[in-house]
């Protein structure tokens, strides 16, 4: 399954408590204290992992608790502090106070590490309170309780191109081939239930990070269909290429599946429609294709070096279509 957000509960672990303890060897004339001091709670981090596409690992794990910290022992022997525990989530994750809502972290890069949960102090053991009015002290402290939080994760992808598009349009078909990732297709509306992540690698060794985002349809900002699923990850892409199906062989009109696609990312967010994009007419391989293709021309109002035509199957028409998405997409170096 694709888990893109989840609630959990976090404690970190307690420090060990500091000891009482004397010295009683035969041969040292006079004893005293030596108590050691306990060991520190265990933290827990969060550290962004790239190579985790969803939350699933937190699906079934709703309560996490970290290693407590080992008491202290007699001559001095300090306990044992709590291992860290570390915590990967993918890259792209708001991490929010469940309570409040209020967002805490916004972790977007690779291998970065937040301190979620700190752990207790350890207590102290009774040779930390001696002292020349008081060398036998009968004194120890308890360790201090490790935080607590119940925080909500929140995964929006992020990538340099998302592809928008109807249901059955030809997106992932059109990423298998500029990927050769594999991903199921099939002539059938919702194929794709989850995003599909993958790179365009280039001649001179860059790379572009593509994400196929599941077909978008009318009323997906009231959360119909997919919905507000997946309409959250086309936030975190700095150019989208729109694919419209211009075959024919779908009851719907291309330009009204543009403009539903448009009004949609609109009612979402009115940001969506700031960023730079593509229209790629699909399918223009097909019987009625290019009489569809003139029509889509007469109506677009956007600039027409925005409008490719493709057909993704049969791989036409896609050399100037990434070279026009490398561009973009490598403009300022940016992602969002």
């Amino acid at each position: 399954m694709f888990i893109y957000e989840t609630t959990i509960s976090l404690t970190a672990g307690s420090g060990g408590n500091g000891v009482v303890a004397w010295t009683r060897e035969k041969f040292i004339p006079k004893g005293g204290p030596c108590g050691g001091n306990g060991g520190n709670g265990a933290s827990i981090v969060l550290r962004v992992n790239t190579q985790i596409p969803s939350l699933e690992s937190y699906r079934n794990q709703r309560i996490i608790v970290a290693e407590n910290g080992h008491a202290g022992g007699a001559n001095l022997r300090q306990g044992r502090s709590g291992k860290n525990l570390v915590l990967d989530i993918p890259c792209g994750t708001i991490v929010r106070d469940a309570k409040t809502k209020e967002i805490l972290y916004d972790c977007t890069e690779d291998k970065e590490k937040v301190i979620i949960c700190k752990g207790g102090k350890g207590g102290k053991g009774n040779d930390t309170f001696k002292s020349p009015t008081n060398q036998a002290p009968n004194t120890c402290t308890e360790g201090t309780p490790g935080e607590s939080r119940e925080i909500h994760l929140e995964l929006k992808l992020i990538a340099d191109v998302g592809l928008v598009g109807m249901p059955n349009a030809g997106k992932s078909t059109f990423l298998s081939k500029i990927t050769h990732v594999k991903v199921k297709i099939a002539p059938y509306p919702f194929t794709t239930l989850h995003p599909n992540l993958s790179f365009i690698q280039f001649d001179d060794f860059s790379r572009v990070l593509v994400a196929d985002i599941p077909g978008i349809i009318k009323d997906a900002h009231d959360n119909r269909g997919l919905g507000l699923s997946f309409l959250k990850h086309v936030e975190r892409t700095s150019v989208l290429v729109f694919i419209i199906d211009i075959s024919g062989q779908e009851v719907r009109d291309p330009f009204e599946d543009f403009t539903v696609l448009r009004n949609e990312l609109k009612l979402y967010s009115e940001e969506m429609l700031q960023k730079p994009f593509l229209v790629v007419l699909n399918k223009i391989d097909m019987d009625d294709a290019e009489e569809n293709a003139k029509a889509f021309r007469e109506k677009y109002p956007f600039d027409p070096s925005t409008l490719f035509e493709i057909s993704a199957m049969n791989v036409l028409g896609f050399d100037p279509l990434i070279a026009r998405i490398k561009e973009l997409a490598q403009k300022d170096g940016k992602r969002f």
